[in-house]
């Protein structure tokens, strides 16, 4: 994964067309989502790999295993969450600005800020308060797959709901401080 092109330098317009200044709040907290992302890119090669072991196992040699398809999704789950916050300073996540690729780049920016503090950090927020709950059960029952022969440590890939909203919270509040000095008087 390349790293979003705001991390350093003069600010550039993004995707979004918004041209967003670098905040030492937005360097840092980016710094470490792009480290995140960075390793989760690595899930997909492996996820890849054992994807091409199991169709071998299967058609081949006639050898099915759970556990492969479980470690199938649960690899394939992890790296999805982990890559919303890269996808989000990235700005390679979907945007449908049918309208607001016209207006001008103040507008747009209020628009930003709205989004952000109305929709973007609220969802974060409100995941994580029934993800924490959700994922401290499944660590105190120490839950494992439902299958005979599935996955032992559940509990651990329901973590990544939390660590991952948590991520893209910081992705968000990374953002937020981009676009507020974006819409200071003189940029």
């Amino acid at each position: 994964m390349a790293q979003a092109q705001h991390t350093d330098g003069p600010a550039v317009a993004g995707s979004s067309g918004l041209v967003l200044p670098s905040t030492p709040f937005s360097r840092r907290a980016d710094r470490v989502i792009a480290w995140m992302g960075e390793a989760a890119s690595w899930l997909w090669t492996i996820l890849m790999l054992l994807i091409v072991a199991q169709v071998i196992l299967r058609y081949v040699f006639s050898i099915g295993s759970i556990k492969m398809e479980e470690m199938q999704w649960h690899i394939f789950a992890v790296g999805f969450m982990l890559g919303l916050a890269f996808t989000e300073i990235a700005e390679r996540h979907v945007r449908i600005d049918v309208l607001a690729e016209h207006w001008p780049q103040r507008r747009r920016l209020w628009v930003e800020l709205f989004g952000i503090l109305c929709f973007l950090l609220p969802m974060c927020a409100i995941i994580l308060w029934f993800a924490v709950p959700f994922v401290i059960t499944s660590w105190q029952l120490n839950e494992v797959s439902a299958a005979p022969d599935g996955l032992p440590f559940r509990w651990l890939l329901k973590s990544f709901i939390v660590s991952s909203f948590a991520l893209l919270a910081l992705a968000g509040l990374s953002r937020l401080s981009r676009v507020r000095a974006a819409l200071r008087p003189g940029h």
